[in-house]
């Protein structure tokens, strides 16, 4: 009987080891049950402090933020699919001058802007993807067409926007993405770089990351993410980050999760990160939280890499991490909606 007893203690202990192990995973997650919809955005991340910032800056972000968050609820909340929501969503941050992508892209060492673009969905893996654009105004949704309009996942350079242009996108002249910010930046990095000089960590890590992003999760249960970019400031040789390269700086399985990437891209395709996530998730059955947070502040801090993700799976739960001193991002589900920029909010 005591040996009995014994093993009965052995097993009630294990089981409330275990419960207290759940509880503890789901209370690090945004959700608990799985909601309708969900939806998750991230605007770059970087050397972001709150002493380095007006508040009326600040606002600006802040606001923006919030109205990409509401069109892509507005679109799941009636309904409307992830990868709408995704597009439209990317195609307001795009719109922005605050955003390195699209209107807010930086100017490459020869002062033109060069956009990357990438999107997929979680139902079959379709993806598309555009590099180095230059006419486009909206890359994201150059993307999508990419993924439903031709054979291909990638296109680049003046081939992609003979196709968009072939498809009805709005093509615009290059001056469009010429902001004062931008330009005020290429100049002095330009500068610094004809005198030999060097600029401090934080101008070269503002002026050379950015990015946007989004993952969605729609009410009939399927993932799509998109990721949208102007590159790195002074970028040369047509160089393209991991913004439109599918695994690295985006992806989307409904079986896992939708994952979209910003940070130094070179470490990102090196080490597959967006796919990496999944895999963790697909062949490791580690959650959502505890996969991206090995990955983007233990494997990318040890290879040297600096940024962060958003990454939504297909139970709803939602995970931002980043090794930087911030990201700008936001998520929203139904009756709750969150916007964060500093690493100490949560």
């Amino acid at each position: 009987m005591k040996f009995n007893l014994f093993f009965l203690s052995v097993i009630i202990g294990q089981l409330l080891f275990s419960c207290k192990t759940e509880s503890k995973e789901i209370s690090n997650s945004t959700t608990i049950e799985k909601p309708a919809y969900a939806i998750v955005i991230h605007g770059g991340a970087g050397t972001i402090s709150r002493g380095a910032m007006s508040a009326e800056k600040e606002k600006e972000y802040r606001d923006a933020l919030s109205s990409a968050l509401q069109i892509g609820e507005n679109i799941l909340k009636t309904g409307g699919t992830a990868l709408d929501a995704v597009e439209k969503t990317i195609n307001l941050m795009e719109d922005s001058p605050l955003f390195n992508s699209g209107k807010g892209a930086v100017f490459t060492h020869d002062k033109t802007n060069e956009m990357d673009a990438s999107i997929m969905s979680g139902i079959n893996n379709d993806a598309g993807a555009v590099g180095g654009v230059m006419v486009i105004k909206n890359p994201i949704s150059a993307a999508r067409a990419v993924m439903e309009k031709s054979k291909h996942v990638m296109m680049v350079g003046h081939g992609a926007e003979e196709f968009a242009k072939s498809r009805g996108l709005e093509i615009v002249d290059p001056s469009y993405f010429k902001t004062k910010r931008s330009w005020e930046t290429i100049n002095r990095v330009l500068d610094a770089e004809k005198a030999s000089l060097s600029l401090s960590t934080s101008e070269i890590k503002d002026s050379k990351y950015g990015t946007v992003g989004c993952v969605a999760l729609d009410n009939n249960g399927n993932l799509a993410a998109g990721t949208s970019t102007g590159g790195m400031t002074n970028k040369m040789y047509n160089r393209i980050g991991d913004s439109p390269i599918i695994g690295a700086g985006t992806y989307a399985d409904n079986n896992t999760c939708g994952v979209s990437c910003t940070g130094h891209g070179e470490y990102f395709i090196r080490y597959t990160v967006a796919r990496d996530i999944a895999a963790m998730m697909e062949y490791g059955k580690m959650s959502l939280a505890k996969a991206a947070e090995y990955i983007i502040n233990k494997k990318l801090v040890e290879k040297g890499g600096s940024g962060g993700v958003i990454a939504l799976d297909k139970n709803g739960n939602i995970t931002m991490p980043f090794n930087t001193s911030g990201m700008y991002r936001g998520y929203a589900k139904p009756g709750d909606t969150q916007i964060m920029i500093y690493k100490d909010e949560k």
